[in-house]
């Protein structure tokens, strides 16, 4: 069956090949040359398809551009926005492989590796009978996290100009850097974007509509010890090692993230390393529930409390920063655009399925600067890792439901 978007597995591939991987170590924005280098071929696209103001915010490395409306009247203004970075796996020579009319039942051998995508371990591809899958050689990382967003947002963009007769109010494009890390969003110009609502189209298997995250903080806990002779080490000797044991073995045994699922929260333990002198141990904390999520950040400095009052000294230090909040909470109520996405999925045949996300997204920190940003699909699964692989009928159900959300608003106004 002949596509409705025949360029865009073209586009897709195009994007995959270019390393565009973040760098949490650096204090740049963004935070590696290669993503403004994407960029910039990125805004020069964006121009040629019929966007006149695609531009690079000096500031946040945000490349935005409009869709201009063809109506009479107002409507909303309408936001997609997407990530151009990719995550902390290897991102340097992706080669992805195109399997076209996948049965759903076979192995997929990743390239010349020896790893292997099996329905047996992945059963997910078992939903993939007779569509174009795209997968990496096993080597790298494949970047659907969020190329796949990024290609269906373009071929939209490129389909509604192709088709001036399709009626459309006026559209916001957004590409940002550094979501991988965390960062990205923290520099989101909402004023600038000027959209009413907004979606970020980053999540995973289709009908994926995501609206509830965790509420997210990191600690990092410094111990300090006293090294002496283990000869004479009784009664002197405080090891820093033991103590960052002693501090982890008093947080609830259930609560981690290998443990856990749906709205139940975590201390997830990140990092840890140091000698008897000093060590320091860095936990990512979760929680859906807004009280939950502050109770075990005290949690957290009353161990350090309690710790520190056997010592001459304070030997714990722990320092908490927030990462972002549930999206639920900033939407305060005010669903419609989760309930118009929900619509744009059934009117196409689309089950939506939505449940609380363990994790958060972009839209998480722009809902609380004031525009609503729930999240979309964007096909990808197994992300993050040399297993990623997407559906190109997925990507280009993505598509179909930008145009429907753009007519129901219109519809609706």
């Amino acid at each position: 069956m002949e596509s409705r978007y025949p360029g865009l597995l073209e586009r897709f591939l195009k994007y995959a090949k270019q390393n565009t991987r973040s760098d949490a170590e650096s204090s740049t924005i963004p935070s590696t040359p290669r993503q403004t280098a994407f960029l910039k071929e990125l805004q020069t696209e964006l121009t040629s398809i019929g966007i006149t103001d695609a531009k690079i915010n000096p500031e946040n490395s945000y490349l935005t551009g409009t869709i201009p409306s063809n109506l009479d009247q107002e409507v909303p203004v309408m936001g997609l926005i997407a990530h151009i970075d990719t995550a902390d796996f290897n991102a340097e020579n992706i080669q992805p492989q195109v399997i076209e009319n996948y049965d759903g039942v076979s192995d997929i051998h990743l390239g010349d590796s020896p790893y292997v995508l099996s329905p047996q371990e992945f059963p997910a591809l078992k939903n993939y009978a007779g569509e174009t899958l795209v997968t990496t050689d096993g080597t790298t990382l494949l970047g659907a996290d969020d190329k796949a967003g990024v290609s269906a947002i373009v071929t939209f963009a490129e389909y509604l100009f192709q088709h001036p007769e399709i009626k459309h109010g006026k559209i916001r494009l957004g590409f940002g850097p550094d979501e991988e890390i965390g960062t990205g969003a923290d520099h989101f110009d909402v004023d600038d974007f000027g959209a009413d609502f907004a979606y970020t189209v980053d999540g995973g298997p289709l009908g994926e509509l995501e609206y509830e995250t965790f509420n997210a903080a990191q600690a990092t806990i410094n111990f300090t010890g006293k090294n002496v002779h283990t000869g004479v080490a009784k009664d002197t000797m405080i090891n820093a090692l033991q103590l960052a044991i002693d501090f982890h073995n008093q947080l609830p045994t259930h609560d981690r993230a290998e443990l856990t699922a749906d709205r139940e929260g975590f201390f997830h333990l990140y990092q840890l390393g140091g000698t008897v002198d000093a060590a320091q141990a860095t936990y990512l904390i979760r929680d859906h529930d807004r009280q939950l999520f502050e109770f075990r950040k005290t949690a957290l400095e009353a161990i350090a409390r309690d710790m520190n009052a056997r010592f001459d000294q304070d030997r714990v230090q722990v320092k908490i920063s927030d990462q972002y909040y549930n999206l639920k909470d900033a939407l305060n109520g005010h669903l419609e655009s989760v309930e118009m996405a929900k619509q744009a999925m059934e009117a196409l045949s689309i089950k939506p399925i939505i449940y609380p996300v363990r994790g958060g997204t972009d839209g998480s920190k722009i809902s609380y600067m004031g525009l609503p940003t729930p999240n979309l699909f964007a096909g990808g699964e197994n992300m993050h890792s040399r297993f990623e692989f997407v559906s190109v009928q997925t990507m280009e159900q993505v598509v179909n439901v930008l145009l429907k959300i753009s007519d129901l608003n219109i519809a609706d106004n």
